[in-house]
This record gives C-alpha cells, structure tokens and sequence, in this order.
C-alpha cells in the first residue's frame, strides 16, 4: 500500500525510472513547471499529449468559471486562474514548435529555434499575471470580506478542478511512459500536484461552512503564493536557456559517450546549447596526430553515433579535432614526413623532448614486430643512422636515443622491418625559411 502511495506521487519505482530501464543511457532531462520541458516536443505523441492536455484544463477551467462568479470565492478564483494559466502555457508553445520547423533561410540561417524562448517568455509572463490577479483578490478579500454563496457548489468545483488534474496526470504519465519521456512523466506528477491544490478550495468550502468566513480568502493566499513559486522556477529555465545554459549532467553524459569510444585520447572541449527544443553539442577530441585522415574521421563518426544514443534530444553533433599540444615540437623544426606504407602509417618528425631534440615515428597503424630506423645522407657520402626505440614501451611513439645532427636539412630514408619484410622510404627534411644553419 504504501509503495503504491508513493508511486502515485512520483516517488515510487515508476517514477524513478521512467521505463524500467536499469542504466538511464538518455542523459538529464530537465523540467520545471509551468514550461513545458522541450523534449516532449521531439516526437508527435508528445505534442498529441501536450493538445489534449490543454484541452482537458480548458473544460476544467471552464467549470470552475461558472462557480466562481455565483459563489464569490477567491480560492477557486486562484485555483482556476492557476488552471487557465497552466491551458494556455500550450498556445504559446504550439504556436512556436509550428514556426520552429520551418526550414532555415538566408536570414535565419539556424533557422526559427529561438522562437520558443520567447514562447517561454510569454508562458512566464501569462503565469506571473494569473498570479498577480489572484494575490490581490485574496488580499482585498482579506482586508473587505464578503459572503461566500453556494458551498456545495463550491466544494463541487473544487472536485471538478482536482479530477480535471487528475485526468492530465494520468494522461501525461501513460504517454511518457509509452514514449519514454521522463520529462512528460514529471509533468503528470505536477498535474497531479495542481490536483492536491484544487482539493484545498475544499478545505475552504468547509471552513466558511464551519463559520470560519476568512478560511476562502486564506486558501486563495495560499494558492496564489504556490503560482508565484510556479513563476519562479519557470523564469530561471527560460532564461538559462536563452543564455545557452544547460543541465549540468549534460557536459558529463558527453564524457561519458566518448568513454565508449575507442582512440580518443581526451576530451579537451564540451560545450551544449538549447536551440528551441534541439539540442546542439560541439565536442573537442584529442587523438594521437599520426592518425590518417579515414581513421580519424571513422573515431568523430563513432563519437556522433554515441552521443546519438545518450541524448535522446540531439539534433546536431559537431566533432572537431583539437590542434596538438605545444609540448613535442619547436619552431624550427622541418615540416613532418607523412609515412604511408605496407608496413605502417603515421608521422615522422623532430621533436623536443626534456632531454632535447629527438627524431619521433607517430604510428597510426604498424605491423607486429615493427622495427625502424632513420639513415640520413649527410655531406661527403657520410651516412648517420638513428635507430627508433618504443617510448616508455608504447610501440605506437618510436624515438631515437639522440638527437639529429645540425643543421636539420638532409635528405635521409626510413627503413622499416617486420618479420621478412622490410621497406625504405625515402624523404627529406627542410627547415623553414630563416632557420638555415
């Protein structure tokens, strides 16, 4: 019974897993009442949801209307402002999910994203209002009572106004949980909420009937300082969206999606931001530079396909490649040599190292048993071999134990073995224009 209690206002086993999934691979789904959270509005039966929800508070709305102007109260005055508010919050965003699939122009070259934001600021501004008019009738109902007519009717609305919730509640939760929306889900539970404070228009029916006539205007303050509450939390979510922010777990979800991909040395950038009610990301990856083009471009492909899967609400991934480190290189070293061969790929170049210059074989792809070595032609038919070694046992960096001899303008060969098989490939090396020895 208990369980059941708690499931019913959201703190149960469905409500903390939206699904039944045992490892939430969706990412953080933020969601504040009186703003409709953005991701319901990724798929058609989040929309359907969102139409038929506001349908069913319009009627309550509609109800509570009726008896607010025989019966004279200001708590069912605040509870159906707060009702009407929460219908019309759909108009605004409707209207915007419309005008923000339209197709990008010359103009708005990201397209009409942004539109929804301002649909939040109205929703805001709507919300704010109801409960502005609501805090001033319950204060000068305070401050001049009048009589509170037709409390069985009044009791009745308030009824009607948890029920109409109620309905929402369970309509918003089944759906999420078909779509596995945990932002509809916790927006079914909020309606469920707003359910509880309709009921309270019924504590003050009793009240006033018990002759206690400030019990009506007492409940209305209480209502209405629920609605500013509702305000609150709607005005920080949309202005951290208009400034770009998002969830804090989010810059974690992208971390992590990268973890599942093989090659990826670091993250070294993450940034997200909010366009409408799609999601942006631009991520910076370190990985090693000897990598050939195809290899790297197939490491930002897997990366996209797993961000993919982790943020249900992407629209757009971009990976770009971060420059590499200062750290390895110095300002006159020659250009690096592409190395393409049956026995390896990857980069040969000078590097600084803290015992100095040393020549460096980045390698993207190499044969077992992989040895090489470099044979510079100096002046004179005088030949220098510089034997390259594994760094710290890593057979993808080989390095020579000594520097190259000055100047660093030769042209040399490097020679590769594996097993039978062996390969020269010749290369020179230039330094850049001022640098001449």
């Amino acid at each position: 019974m208990w369980a059941r209690i708690l499931d019913w206002f959201g703190f149960g086993a469905h409500g903390r897993d939206h699904g039944g999934h045992g490892h939430d691979h969706h990412g953080p789904h933020g969601h504040t009442h009186g703003v409709i959270d953005a991701t319901i509005a990724t798929t058609d039966r989040g929309i359907w949801a969102i139409k038929w929800s506001f349908v069913i508070l319009a009627v309550t709305a509609a109800l509570q209307v009726a008896v607010v102007v025989f019966s004279g109260s200001v708590a069912l005055l605040a509870d159906t402002i707060h009702n009407i508010a929460d219908a019309t919050t759909a108009i605004p965003l409707w209207i915007a999910f419309v005008l923000a699939r339209r197709r990008p122009t010359r103009t708005f070259t990201y397209g009409l994203g942004r539109v929804e934001d301002l649909a939040g600021i109205v929703i805001v501004l709507i919300i704010l209002a109801s409960a502005i008019v609501a805090g001033y009738e319950a204060i000068d109902r305070l401050l001049n009572p009048q009589p509170v007519r037709f409390l069985g009717w009044l009791a009745a609305a308030g009824v009607i106004g948890f029920l109409g919730n109620e309905v929402v509640a369970v309509f918003r939760i089944r759906v999420g949980r078909q779509i596995n929306s945990a932002a509809l889900i916790a927006d079914g539970y909020h309606a469920r909420t707003d359910g509880l404070t309709s009921l309270a228009v019924v504590a003050g029916a009793v009240g006033v009937w018990l002759g206690f006539p400030l019990a009506d205007p007492i409940i209305g303050l209480i209502i209405t300082t629920a609605i500013f509450g509702i305000v609150w939390q709607s005005a920080r979510s949309v202005l951290t969206r208009m400034l770009d922010g998002v969830e804090p777990g989010l810059v974690d979800e992208i971390h992590h999606a990268a973890g599942h991909v093989v090659g990826i040395d670091k993250v070294v950038e993450a940034k997200a931001r909010w366009l409408g009610h799609k999601l942006q990301v631009d991520v910076a990856i370190a990985v090693n530079d000897g990598l050939l083009l195809a290899a790297a471009n197939n490491i930002a492909t897997s990366l996209k396909a797993e961000l993919f899967a982790h943020i249900p609400a992407l629209d757009v991934a971009t990976v770009r490649f971060a420059e590499p480190e200062a750290e390895g290189s110095h300002h006159h070293a020659p250009d690096p040599f592409l190395v393409s061969a049956k026995l390896a790929s990857g980069l040969l170049e000078i590097v600084d190292t803290p015992q100095g210059e040393r020549m460096r074989l980045r390698l993207s792809r190499h044969a077992e048993g992989l040895q090489a070595n470099v044979a510079i032609e100096r002046p004179g038919g005088e030949l220098e071999r510089l034997t390259l070694s594994p760094v710290g046992g890593d057979h993808h960096y080989l390095q020579s134990p000594v520097a190259p001899t000055e100047p660093h303008e030769f042209r040399a060969r490097l020679q590769l073995a594996a097993g039978d098989d062996s390969e020269d490939l010749s290369f020179a090396m230039a330094e850049p224009q001022g640098h001449h020895h």
